[in-house]
């Protein structure tokens, strides 16, 4: 289910006319991938803007404020360690992901209480899709 979807619609409509933003040579040569880095030579075609060369990276291109933030699911993205977090977040818009430094028992916790309030987990892990959250339930 997708929400915010006039939002998302939105940030696509102008993601499809910003360029392509790729790092300075690396059509050049193969070792030099195309993830961007800021060029910083002295006479540098790209850092001076030359015409005929990639464009920079610059705050013209970004997407729409009311879409920042946004999962492409359409949620809001809201980081988590505890089971305290969930209670200020509402389930029409919030959805949640587990930080990484959260263990096995705690992850599990707050699995359960997610269900409970109907908060989207965005990284369930793999234990939870092949486990169902109501046996965990009946064992405590």
């Amino acid at each position: 289910m997708v929400i915010n979807k006039e939002l998302l619609e939105k940030r696509k409509k102008v993601s499809e006319h910003r360029p392509k933003f790729v790092r300075q040579e690396s059509w050049r040569y193969d070792r030099l991938a195309e993830n961007w880095r800021k060029p910083k030579g002295k006479d540098n075609k790209m850092r001076l803007q030359v015409s005929g060369v990639p464009r920079l990276v610059k705050v013209g291109y970004g997407g729409p404020k009311a879409v920042r933030g946004l999962h492409p699911s359409g949620y809001t993205d809201n980081l988590v360690y505890n089971t305290n977090d969930l209670l200020s977040l509402d389930s029409k818009k919030d959805a949640i992901r587990i930080g990484h430094i959260v263990g096995k028992l705690k992850r599990k916790e707050i699995l359960i209480k997610a269900a409970e309030l109907g908060i989207k987990v965005l990284n369930p892990g793999k234990d939870s899709k092949t486990q169902n959250t109501s046996k965990v339930k009946d064992s405590e």
